[in-house]
């Protein structure tokens, strides 16, 4: 597998991502296409606590957002408790900027305060500062689920505009990031009832359309990130949701099609699209991949299902594909290699041990499967599982990585590492 892979995959979305980012800028959550795979020169595959870590930078709370790395900044977001000692306090939900140079800060902002209560309860592996920053044009956008939405000046932090009218109860906390798609920021709002998606003037803030779920199952929360994507000229924002993935227009929110999984609920990963599929998982209980064929109008359930796969299918991180092959891990760490055409199993084994929630990156031509103990497992794609290394940080972290040109950067619970080569 070499770097043609780029060529392969890249035309087949349109990327959400502005003209200011340089090639090697990781601009939004999974980078510019969306799908984890990076054309980064020179990005190291060995590091250790004291081997590569070009810089360490604290970062006060906590959060498991992404960094994003744009023209030499790094944002990220976090939430900060005014008082640790207190189950029920309130908490600073924040945006920052960090020179990826040094790792100096640059800005820290207060963007939203969250009043404490039993209404912040939260899932043990989530925080409130969970969605990931996006960054075009000189503009920071960042999410905070039903604790609202803004936009900030990349250059100073400054706040531009606040978006605090779209509230919803949410289940287990925020999750799910948005997508720029023209003049609009797009997300999901998928809580305890009454789930939408919605459509912002990325300019102001202001709601240009919103649109009901209307999917009938029990369990309506769920936390996937939208992906837009072309088919045959029309752009469509794929969404995954409680018992369905649906595409919009994104032009009025209007539905194109859906596909429904049953009551497949609190959804996770983030839809890729290769081959004329969209490949999805189907969320918890037992999540299955679902390999969906573009194209149809209204309800494909029945005619649109290229293949499924069953088996350690992951609940939390996405998938990745590389030419003709669809790589993932499963929550527990076993890595999996299927044909992306025909689903076929390819490969299985082992990753290292531990949790696995961040989503793996490609870069370098190498696979970086990203464990919550901080081990990480370096494998070089193809039909035969070829494990180059291990790497170990050695702190626990949920986030998935940013990269640029001679970088990773790692997210850990209370740091932010630089790791380059030396």
């Amino acid at each position: 597998m070499k770097s043609h892979v780029l060529r392969l995959v890249f035309p087949l979305i349109l990327i959400a991502c502005g003209s200011r980012a340089s090639a090697s800028d990781w601009p939004q959550f999974r980078g510019p296409g969306g799908q984890g795979i990076s054309d980064a020169k020179d990005v190291p595959l060995e590091w250790s606590e004291k081997k590569g870590v070009a810089w360490v930078s604290p970062i006060a709370g906590k959060a498991w957002s992404s960094p994003v790395i744009v023209g030499g900044r790094v944002y990220l977001t976090t939430a900060v408790e005014k008082n640790p000692d207190s189950p029920t306090t309130d908490r600073e939900l924040r945006a920052l900027a960090i020179d990826a140079a040094t790792g100096a800060p640059v800005w820290d902002v207060e963007v939203f305060v969250q009043k404490g209560g039993p209404q912040t309860r939260i899932h043990k592996k989530n925080t409130h500062a969970s969605p990931t920053a996006l960054v075009e044009d000189g503009k920071v956008y960042v999410h905070f689920g039903h604790d609202g939405t803004a936009c900030l000046d990349a250059d100073k932090g400054t706040v531009l505009w606040r978006q605090t009218t779209l509230t919803y109860s949410p289940v287990h906390g925020n999750g799910g990031c948005p997508i720029l798609v023209g003049d609009k920021l797009v997300f999901s709002s998928d809580g305890k009832e009454a789930p939408f998606i919605v459509a912002l003037n990325k300019a102001t803030g202001e709601v240009v359309w919103k649109t009901d779920r209307a999917v009938d199952v029990k369990r309506h929360f769920s936390f996937s990130t939208p992906l837009l994507i072309t088919v045959d000229g029309q752009e469509q924002i794929i969404s995954p949701a409680s018992g369905a993935v649906v595409a919009y227009n994104p032009a009025d929110g209007k539905e194109i099609w859906r596909f429904r999984y049953g009551e497949g609920y609190s959804v996770v990963p983030r839809p890729v699209f290769a081959h004329g599929m969209i490949y999805v998982s189907s969320g918890f209980d037992k999540a299955t991949l679902y390999a969906v064929k573009v194209g149809g109008t209204g309800d494909v359930t029945d005619t649109h299902l290229a293949w499924k796969h069953e088996k350690n299918v992951p609940k939390e991180s996405s998938f990745l594909i590389i030419d003709d092959l669809l790589f993932m891990n499963d929550d527990s760490g076993v890595g999996t290699c299927l044909d992306a055409k025909t689903g076929d199993s390819v490969w299985q084994e082992r990753l290292s041990p531990g949790s696995y929630s961040a989503s793996p990156l490609y870069v370098g031509g190498h696979i970086l499967f990203q464990s919550g103990e901080g081990a990480c497992t370096v494998v070089k794609p193809g039909r035969k599982f070829e494990k180059v290394g291990e790497n170990q940080i050695g702190e626990y972290g949920l986030a998935s990585m940013g990269v640029t040109d001679g970088a990773l950067y790692l997210r850990t619970e209370s740091k932010l590492f630089k790791i380059a080569k030396q």
